[in-house]
């Protein structure tokens, strides 16, 4: 195991405010290594780690594959520079110094193989030695005078102003390819460039819902992710021409500094190497480096967003096991209706046509009662889509028993199932419309066992998911699911493969063997049981089998997140109070009776018993909140029902850097902009608000042509906000300003703080991910 991956891991993280020893780093990279998963190490490996939760262990996991990477490019580099002979021990210093791949790409650069450049062919002509003796500024000689002896009509030289420009390509390219000079050009772009959008003439219409930045300029060390997001897309779709650069004559004058030593005539030679080395090389280059250090930012922040509200959703209260007649809300196709049982198992399918053209109201109503009766509905489950609101008045006319709850459900993804592989095997007999209005039910029933089902981008919860690196996007979701299941525990005689697919240690193979071990055996009797699924061995099975619940078992611990390798110290406990495992659970004064450092040795201790403790108290305890039903405001189901000023209830689905999206059931979300989220200054949304999160709105404006709603969660949000003391909240200026054309709109923006370093970004990411 690499020892300087350990200390330089150790020192990052104890410096981010995680306080991590080096010994901890290393028995967490040997866990690692040995196959262990992050939900496994955090819950169950406690006195190896120290006690490091999921965001320490992630972070130990991402960067060992950061800095293992960087030593496979440094070998590359490193070979290469061998073959070429070029490796000298200050450069191999150099490059087993290089903290970053940029650093390490900065090196290498004048030694990687390249094509024919203006410099090559200089230094074909003979111009070398005419470029070291401009570029050394040793006297004041002219230099018209040196090129005079580099004329040389055979090798294509037949002026003196030829030798003089193949000298300053040759010196051009060497301040492109000076390391320490990049480094400095890179951070002058990063503190001191500036992005500047533009339309491109005759994009004017087509590009509206870009007109914010038409004419745009701002800090790039201060732009945030939604913006630069933005403003990429709108390039990539050739509305905007974007340019992230400082100002031309400061990088030359930084330039300049570095390796302008004289005036006069040489020191002439050298400032029109300089620009044109800049302009011509540099400037493209260190520009592409910067777009893309922003761009990664950018998806950074991102995904961080969408991975805290995908957490949020899943994590939403479940109705639980309840008998539920669900609904696809439609006008003129009518509205499908599927009845399921307490475990979703779909009973019956129908379809109603109670709105127009139809109207079928008696008939639509005189089937719902039906069938509530014959299946014993407790709920029903309306999607939130097209018509579900005029539906939801609907059934709430309809006549049905008060003890039948009418509960809306988002369904953000229920088509992209329903059209799904999985959708298919499950109900290859049934189109899609019974498909969706069956997921809309179990959504309602288990959200977390339903969503997992669907490709995290479809849900409906991200920012410009489908712009940002999807390789990040994915690690950083799955991360979020993977926790998510194995936070909640997985019954396993019920569970979905896809479900299962996300159970510490398991994946999808191994998810569709225990289903189809299932199928054919029946439900398993006990978690020894499950040993005997194929492929299913000794480290799988400790990975995974504390994660998996099995409800009736003779061993109620296959019921709790007890580990079944501490059964045996649980039963040591029962013998040693003359009681049984069963009374350990059910009576707390027993519970009270252990002494925990009777039972701790070298691999269990205090950590692990205290969460032993916890779980017989309440074994296989949901650690989602209690279901909470929701209804809109009656009277107001579209945008033309809404008025300035009129307060309602509603739900937030969506939560980005710049406020909040909130259903209040008018078939449009309405935004609460991060400065109307409370009465005080708020830097992040999710301070204040969660998704699925029930609130109180006011609304302030109604663009009904554009379907746009501003909401308000203040107090009294139409009142004149006092005025500001000098520098107060100035955090939060993001340094953008508009030249021409009016301010176009609302600044989403404002109130961002300026980013910090990117490890402290990072564990923040982390830290939000897996719950703060």
């Amino acid at each position: 195991m690499n020892t300087t991956h350990i200390e330089i891991i150790a020192s990052e993280l104890t410096e981010s405010g995680l306080s991590v020893r080096p010994k901890q780093v290393e028995a967490t990279l040997a866990l690692l290594d040995q196959g262990a998963t992050v939900p496994f190490i955090s819950r169950y490996r406690k006195e190896v780690t120290g006690s490091l939760d999921e965001v320490a262990v992630t972070a130990i996991r991402d960067r060992v594959a950061q800095l293992r990477e960087l030593d496979k490019r440094r070998e590359a580099i490193l070979k290469s520079l061998k073959e070429q002979e070029k490796l000298t021990p200050e450069l191999e210093q150099k490059v087993m110094e290089a903290a970053t791949l940029t650093a390490l790409e900065d090196l290498y650069l004048p030694y990687r193989p390249k094509r024919k450049t203006r410099a090559t062919t200089a230094k074909e002509k003979g111009l070398a030695p005419l470029a070291e003796q401009l570029l050394a500024q040793e006297n004041a000689g002219n230099p018209e005078d040196w090129a005079q002896a580099f004329i040389n009509e055979e090798k294509g030289v037949t002026t003196i102003e030829e030798a003089l420009q193949g000298a300053r390509d040759i010196i051009a390219e060497q301040v492109n390819e000076h390391a320490e000079a990049r480094e400095e050009m890179r951070r002058l772009f990063i503190k001191k460039g500036q992005f500047k959008a533009r339309v491109i003439p005759g994009k004017e219409a087509e590009g509206q819902k870009y007109k914010d930045y038409f004419e745009w300029e701002e800090a790039v060390e201060k732009a945030p992710s939604h913006r630069v997001l933005a403003m990429r897309r709108a390039e990539k779709e050739m509305i905007l021409t974007l340019e992230c650069t400082p100002e031309e004559d400061e990088a030359l004058h930084t330039l300049e500094r570095r390796f302008l030593q004289r005036g006069g005539a040489v020191g002439q030679q050298i400032t029109l190497s300089i620009k044109d080395g800049y302009k011509r090389l540099m400037k493209p280059s260190i520009e592409t480096d910067v777009r893309l250090a922003t761009k990664k930012r950018a998806d950074e922040e991102a995904i961080r967003v969408f991975s805290e509200n995908l957490r949020q959703l899943l994590l939403a209260s479940p109705l639980g096991q309840k008998r539920v007649l669900a609904v696809d809300p439609g006008f003129r196709t009518g509205c499908k209706l599927v009845c399921l049982d307490a475990q979703g198992k779909l009973l019956q399918n129908d379809t109603i046509y109670p709105h127009p053209p139809q109207r079928q109201t008696t008939e639509s109503a005189a089937l719902i009662k039906h069938l509530v009766q014959q299946y014993n509905i407790e709920a029903v489950a309306i999607g939130n889509g097209t018509a579900s609101r005029e539906t939801e008045a609907f059934f709430k006319q309809a006549g049905l028993p008060n003890s039948v709850t009418i509960i809306m459900v988002n369904e953000s993804g229920a088509s992209v199932y329903s059209a799904s592989e999985v959708a298919r095997n499950e109900f290859p007999d049934y189109d899609l419309t019974v498909r969706g209005a069956v997921s809309i039910g179990r959504r309602l029933m288990d959200p977390l066992a339903e969503l997992v089902k669907i490709d995290p981008k479809s849900i409906g919860v991200g920012q410009y998911q489908h712009d940002v690196d999807q390789s990040a996007l994915k690690q950083g979701l799955d991360d979020v699911v993977i926790s998510c299941v194995n936070a909640v525990g997985v019954e396993v005689n019920s569970a979905s493969e896809q479900l299962l697919t996300y159970v510490s240690g398991l994946g999808p193979s191994l998810a569709k063997n225990i289903v189809q071990y299932r199928n054919e055996n029946g439900p398993f009797k006990n978690r020894a049981a499950l040993k005997n699924v194929p492929r299913l061995g000794d480290k799988a099975f400790e990975q995974a089998a504390g994660f998996l619940r099995i409800q009736n078992a003779a061993n109620p611990l296959d019921a709790s997140a007890v580990h079944p390798e501490r059964y045996t110290l649980v039963q040591q406990m029962a013998k040693d109070l003359s009681c049984q495992v069963e009374d350990l659970m059910q009576k707390d004064a027993l519970r009270k009776q252990i002494d925990l450092k009777r039972y701790q040795n070298e691999e269990v201790g205090l950590p692990t018993l205290n969460d032993i403790m916890a779980e017989l108290a309440k074994p296989g305890r949901d650690p989602r909140q209690a279901f909470e039903a929701f209804a809109f405001q009656d009277g107001v189901d579209k945008i033309s029902d809404l008025t300035v000023g009129m307060k309602l209830p509603g739900l937030v689905t969506n939560i980005t850097n710049f406020g909040a999206f909130v259903d209040i059931g008018v078939h449009q979300d309405g935004l609460i902009h991060i400065s109307h989220l409370a009465d005080r200054f708020v830097s992040d949304p999710n301070e204040v608000v969660k998704v699925q999160q029930q609130v109180m709105v006011t609304v302030l404006e109604v663009d009904e042509p554009r379907k746009r709603i501003s909401l308000s969660m203040k107090a009294d949000p139409f009142a004149t906000p006092a005025p500001k003391k000098r520098n107060e909240g100035g955090r939060g200026n993001t340094g953008g300003r508009r030249q021409g054309g009016g301010n176009g709109g609302r600044n989403y923006g404002r109130n961002q703080d300026a980013p910090q370093g990117d490890l402290q970004d990072k564990l923040q990411a982390l830290k939000n991910k897996f719950g703060k």
